[in-house]
């Protein structure tokens, strides 16, 4: 049994991630800001530890006696309205747990980078061998970005093994932020507005397995795109509708009028509460798409991918049993 550390374990991918490590026997400390995450750190059988990602010296004292730290904390958002927020929690706090864990001889970080960091160019496959197109997407592209940089040079300069987990969009049971917005859009409307884009998706137990074999066999220094299938839109919302025994009749826009019109009113809508917030950046991602190759994290972590038809069939049934598809 080892002692671990975890950052962000009161969200989706932390909370599973700190689970399965519970579930396998490990003392398990995990960071927690408030008492509603701290109750849900109990909930799993973790150690809830008081604080954030401000203190190096907070967070080495909270590392002490630990043997590995996976950092999963931090800000996930599209069109947010404090930037510079996200940019301390994803690129600041990467930097100070970093130097706390060397502080605290703690000997391997695993980073939870992102897909999107590779910034491949429109219209290619993304891997860990991507040159990067030189511009992002979306502040939280690039404050990912950075924070992988900083996460990669702050080894370095502390002599601690730092590996990066790098998952497209994350999907599965328990996950109703972000792209999953959209899924659940589509099943409710039925006649859901989309246009033509791809999407690349792993089942959110294939990312914590990967998570826990770059602790055991990640090289050192690198990063390990996850990502099991790519689907076109159209492909996905009549697969969810299979699924889920509704009839989808989805209203396809063309791609030029979201270019042309829908950009430029994204500006206005960004400040309009909705379901789904809207803004540029958000479109603009949607119009690249995204297309992953994890196949590296096959062939060097031994990760094998749930098939996209399971993953769907159990998140469909998850949303179910949770109410989510009443309208």
């Amino acid at each position: 049994m080892s002692r671990i550390f975890v950052t962000g374990a009161s969200g989706f991918i932390g909370g599973k991630l700190a689970s399965r490590l519970v579930a396998d026997g490990h003392d398990v400390r995990a960071l927690a800001r408030s008492e509603a995450s701290r109750e849900r750190v109990r909930a799993i059988g973790a150690e809830p530890v008081e604080g954030d990602l401000s203190s190096v010296d907070a967070l080495r004292d909270q590392m002490e006696g630990c043997e590995l730290v996976y950092h999963v904390a931090g800000v996930n958002e599209m069109c947010s309205l404090d930037e510079l927020q996200m940019f301390r929690s994803n690129v600041t706090g990467t930097r100070n747990v970093v130097a706390a864990a060397a502080a605290a001889s703690v000997r391997r970080v695993i980073y939870t980078s992102s897909a999107v960091v590779v910034g491949e160019p429109a219209g290619t496959v993304g891997s860990e061998r991507s040159v990067h197109r030189g511009k992002y997407l979306s502040a939280y592209e690039r404050s990912k970005h950075e924070a992988e940089l900083v996460a990669f040079t702050a080894a370095g300069h502390h002599g601690v093994d730092v590996v990066a987990v790098n998952p497209s969009s994350v999907q599965g049971p328990g996950r109703v932020e972000g792209s999953a917005r959209l899924f659940l859009y589509a099943l409710r409307s039925q006649r859901p507005w989309l246009f033509d884009t791809s999407v690349s998706v792993v089942d959110i137990d294939d990312c914590v397995e990967a998570h826990l074999r770059a602790a055991d066999v990640g090289v050192p220094g690198a990063r390990y795109v996850v990502s099991g299938a790519t689907i076109g839109i159209r492909d996905a919302v009549a697969m969810l509708g299979e699924v889920a025994g509704v009839e989808m009749q989805p209203r396809m826009v063309p791609r030029s009028v979201i270019r042309g019109v829908g950009v430029p009113l994204a500006y206005i809508l960004r400040y309009i509460p909705t379901k789904i917030r809207v803004c540029p950046e958000l479109l603009r991602t949607l119009l690249h798409g995204h297309t992953y190759d994890g196949s590296r994290a096959s062939r060097e972590l031994g990760l094998r991918y749930t098939p996209i038809d399971q993953m769907i069939e159990r998140t469909v049934a998850w949303y179910r049993s949770e109410g989510l598809l009443d309208v």
